[in-house]
């Protein structure tokens, strides 16, 4: 199959890209290195270095003639969305629309969507389900949940068009950078390979669920062979706190007791996300626990020696 995946060369994408190719898929990669790695791109797949919203994004289409689009490519940073809310929509929302009307003039039959928890706000029962009211907190929820609609409407008037919906817990493991959701886990590393102690803000009790990389690669491989248009949670269906997860990185760096502050004002106090749907539509479920996952990528990190703090305000 002809697979275009946008946002190939970012954290989640770029796994995405191997597993596509290990699955024997050709892959044409669209990513204009604005959050992601292009080193992260293997020379298998074909690279444009280019912004979803450039004109030439049809021509890309014309020549590459996709079977399927993997849409990966966003605007990921939930603060910047609440200081530039035009710039965060007309990534999020109309890059996604006219990826939309390049499917619909080239005949895409699918269409896979990373989506985000983000969507929920905050919840109001646990765990959290897609029947669960949709309630963004931030131009960053309303900008990944807007798409959705889109998405359906699109498929209404294009039935031959299929989508599949995902919609993300919080996402960690190699390649991961300190911004975005599930970022904790990248700031927490950084910190910790460079023997500084990480804030965590309020008393560690908060909850949130912590779904590998990999896993959520291969969801997203799962959807393109799936049966019908679905929108379903990719996670692990099980809450940890923050300070378990600094437990367990702890035990691995050494490195002291965290530096507690004042809780922020919006901040979710407990959240994850029910994958039953996911189980029973794509067939998928979580195969890396958390204990492994942190494993691997403290491996990763340090390996690629990527322990330099990042300068930000901290994730928790």
């Amino acid at each position: 199959m002809n697979v275009l995946v946008t946002g190939g060369a970012g954290f989640i994408g770029s796994h995405v890209v191997d597993q596509l190719l290990q699955a024997n898929h050709n892959v044409v990669v669209i990513d204009d290195g604005s959050s992601g790695n292009m080193a992260n791109v293997p020379r298998e797949a074909k690279l444009y270095s280019m912004s979803i919203m450039d004109d030439q994004l049809t021509e890309i289409f014309e020549q590459e003639q996709p079977d399927a689009v993997i849409h990966m490519a966003a605007q990921i940073d939930v603060q910047r969305s609440i200081r530039e809310p035009i710039f965060d929509a007309e990534v999020n929302i109309v890059g996604t629309i006219r990826l939309l009307q390049c499917c619909e003039r080239h005949e895409v039959s699918r269409f896979i969507y990373s989506s985000s928890a983000a969507a929920y706000g905050n919840p109001q029962y646990l765990p959290v389900d897609e029947g669960h009211p949709i309630e963004p907190m931030s131009a960053y929820g309303i900008s990944k949940y807007t798409p959705e609609r889109y998405i359906k409407m699109y498929h209404e008037q294009l039935p031959d068009l299929q989508y599949s919906i995902l919609r993300y817990a919080n996402v960690y493991g190699e390649r991961q950078i300190s911004k975005g959701e599930g970022g904790v886990v990248s700031i927490f590393i950084d910190h910790m390979l460079n023997n500084k102690r990480p804030i965590i803000y309020g008393d560690g009790n908060q909850t949130r669920d912590f779904v590998h990389v990999e896993d959520v690669a291969r969801s997203n491989v799962l959807a393109l062979t799936s049966e019908g248009s679905m929108t379903v949670n990719i996670s692990t269906g099980e809450p940890t706190s923050v300070i378990e997860l600094y437990r367990q990185l702890q035990a691995h760096t050494g490195v002291g007791d965290p530096i507690f502050s004042e809780p922020r004002t919006g901040d979710i106090e407990h959240s994850y996300l029910d994958n039953t749907k996911a189980r029973n539509r794509l067939g998928w479920e979580p195969t890396i626990d958390l204990q492994a996952g942190l494993a691997r990528t403290l491996a990763y990190t340090r390996e690629a020696g990527r322990n330099s703090v990042s300068v930000l305000s901290g994730a928790y």
